[in-house]
């Protein structure tokens, strides 16, 4: 019964980000050609929620669906690797058209294509996994 919850949160998750042409290219590339505040009107909203429900969570001591309190820490300290970490997933996002949600709402919409998309990356993932330790971080 767990997993409908989470396949109806997705399934939603993927309406509204189809019909907010969220997971449309042509928009993606206004948003890199800095032609449009769409996409950018998008983020805004999703970084704001998340803000506010980060908040809620620290400020009711809320806890998770085991009843284990949920700890959110502090991020490290150290810009060079959330830099290149950004310019790695902008630079990917801007050339495929898509960041890692929409990859799965367009496979599920029928765009095939996509798949490769996919295939690339979870082999950036496992490249990554295999990189990781010699990485600095």
């Amino acid at each position: 019964m767990n997993v409908l919850k989470y396949l109806l949160v997705g399934f939603v998750f993927g309406i509204v980000l189809t019909k907010s042409e969220a997971v449309s290219w042509y928009r993606i590339y206004e948003m890199f050609q800095f032609q449009s505040f769409h996409m950018y009107g998008i983020i805004a909203v999703a970084i704001l929620t998340g803000v506010i429900g980060i908040q809620i969570i620290k400020r009711n001591k809320l806890k998770d669906v085991k009843g284990q309190p949920i700890e959110i820490l502090d991020k490290e300290k150290g810009s060079a690797r959330y830099l290149i970490g950004g310019l790695f997933f902008g630079l990917g996002w801007a050339l495929v058209g898509s960041c890692p949600g929409p990859i799965f709402i367009l496979i599920g919409a029928g765009f095939w294509s996509v798949l490769l998309v996919l295939f690339g990356a979870l082999l950036g993932t496992f490249i990554y996994g295999l990189l990781k330790d010699k990485l600095p971080h």
